[in-house]
């Protein structure tokens, strides 16, 4: 009867054996178990998916008012450039601060609009 080898023994047989070797080796176990390789590795990853997303880098920005400032008129005046909304809902979005002002744009485009609006006096935040 074969004696069973720890993790340590079977990692130390692995070292020995070259790449054709263990390439050939993860076929066999791959068919005599009927499992992937790749499936093991992403199970087996630190993080799960989760750490792939947080790699990624962000490609889609909101740009959120938290304060109108002294200057409200000017603030909604660059609202109303900005977005495609009318006198009151821009008042309102103002008034309503903290609010987004603009989802899921490019980076320049929320970096253009946060420098519209800090010039106009208002608190702006991008996400």
């Amino acid at each position: 009867m074969a004696t069973k080898l720890s993790q340590e023994e079977l990692l130390a047989q692995f070292e020995t054996l070259t790449l054709i070797e263990l390439s050939e080796f993860v076929k066999a176990f791959e068919e005599k178990f009927d499992v992937t390789a790749a499936a093991a590795v992403a199970v087996a990853g630190p993080a799960g998916p989760a750490a792939v997303e947080a790699v990624e880098e962000q490609d889609e920005f909101d740009v959120i008012l938290t304060g109108a400032g002294e200057k409200k008129i000017q603030v909604i005046k660059v609202v109303r450039e900005l977005t495609s909304l009318g006198l009151k809902e821009a008042k309102d979005l103002v008034d309503g601060a903290p609010k987004p002002v603009l989802e899921k744009v490019t980076k320049e485009a929320a970096e253009k609009a946060a420098e519209s609006l800090k010039a106009a006096g208002a608190g702006v935040e991008v996400k």
